[in-house]
């Protein structure tokens, strides 16, 4: 699974770009705002995960030589 085709931001994006779209995916996937919908939040923690690795440039960087 590609982590910025998750998050639905061009390998090249920005951290900004990347945290808007990251917020914006929180925001319509987080539990409370579904509750009861087990694919939504399956779908917000892989949301989460994808988020930590591409804001942080060292994970970043890792991420993209091996991925």
């Amino acid at each position: 699974m590609d982590l910025y085709e998750l998050i639905g931001v061009p390998r090249d994006a920005g951290l900004d770009q990347i945290k808007r779209a990251y917020r914006r995916l929180a925001r319509r996937l987080h539990p409370d705002i579904n509750p009861g919908d087990r694919a939504a939040a399956v779908r917000f923690r892989l949301v989460v995960d994808a988020y930590e690795i591409l804001a942080d440039p060292d994970r970043r960087r890792r991420y993209d030589a091996y991925g």
